[in-house]
Order: C-alpha cells, then structure tokens, then sequence
C-alpha cells in the first residue's frame, strides 16, 4: 500500500522532497504500520527544516510512515495540531520537532516549559504518545544546530517504540514486519511480563 504524506504547509516553508514517498516498505502488513504526525515549528526554520528531514528519513529506517507534517509558526502553538492529529483514527503518535533558542529574556523558558506540559497532557487524554523532540530552553544557536540529528531521530525513535510497546500491553502484539520484540520475557518468580 502506497500513500504520501499530507503536508499542510500554507506559508512555504522547507518540506521534504515532496516526491520522496515517506511510508513504510511494501512488505509490511498495513495493521502492524505505525502511522506518524509531524507538527514542526516554523520559527528558527533553518534549524527546524534540518530537523523534519532527519525525522523523515529515521522514520523511513524504522518502517514508519509518516501520514501528516503539520506547520505551525512556533512551538508554542504546538498543542492545537497534536491534538487534532491525535484524534485522528490513522495517526498512531505524534512525533513534535522545534528549536527553542535563549534571547534576553526568559521567553524561552515560558515557551519550552508551556508547550512540553501542554504536549504531555495531551498524550495522557488521548492515550497516544507524543514525542517531544523540541529542543531548548536556554541553549545558543550553535547548541540548537548541535542537537538537529540527535533530537530529532530520538524523538522519532521514541514514538515508533511506544506505539509497539502499547500495542503489546493493550494487547495488540502482531507487530512482524517492523522488529517488535513483543513481550520480552516474563520473570518465573513473580509473573510479571515485561514488554521491552
């Protein structure tokens, strides 16, 4: 099954190669796929379009497809589009990409602390994972740059290995076709499963 990325993009800001197909291999079973939502933040745009590259091409590595990359000026408005990506029936996390950068002031602080808190409460409503791959508070332009490849692939590799590990506790295990070790083992002595 073959199917493109949605780009909601109204401003023109950096894409990925718009002919770049960002799904999954043609092998995988469609039930097992873990379907993506990107919000990225426009501000600091040089640093966030490196960011949703990276994102896109870990993704394609994993086997995840990424169904949506939504643009938002900040990343302080971050929190509209999780949600509604989150509601979504094709969409099984969310994955956040934004560079807060320190000024002369404390807005960097409001901005990361505000958005991070607003972005994990949502995981919580909605029962799907977030990842926050915002990089900042209280880092320079050249610290931001630094943490492009390891923030954004973190964040990807976050929500990919969630998805697997609820599916498992919620009791949806058929995860072949994207290297889902399932329910790791379970300890004789007290029976507990553990999902890693």
């Amino acid at each position: 099954m073959s199917m493109s990325s949605k780009i909601f993009n109204k401003d023109a800001t950096p894409t990925p190669n718009s002919n770049t197909n960002l799904n999954t291999d043609a092998n995988t079973d469609a039930a097992d796929t873990i379907r993506l939502g990107i919000v990225v933040a426009e501000f600091n745009g040089e640093i966030t379009s490196s960011m949703l590259e990276r994102a896109c091409n870990h993704a394609r590595e994993l086997g995840a497809e990424i169904r949506y990359i939504c643009y938002v000026p900040g990343t302080f408005d971050m929190p509209l589009f999780v949600a509604d990506l989150l509601s979504k029936d094709d969409v099984d996390a969310v994955v956040t990409l934004g560079a807060v950068i320190k000024g002369e002031t404390m807005h960097d602080e409001i901005v990361a602390l505000n958005a991070s808190r607003l972005i994990a409460d949502l995981a919580l409503r909605y029962g799907k994972p977030v990842a926050l791959g915002i990089s900042g508070p209280g880092m320079n332009y050249e610290q931001a740059v630094d943490r492009i490849n390891p923030i954004s692939t973190r964040a990807v590799s976050a929500a990919v290995k969630m998805v697997k590990r609820l599916r498992m506790l919620r009791g949806n295990g058929n995860c072949k076709g994207i290297n889902c070790k399932g329910i790791d083992s379970i300890l004789e002595d007290t029976g507990t499963i553990v999902i890693r």
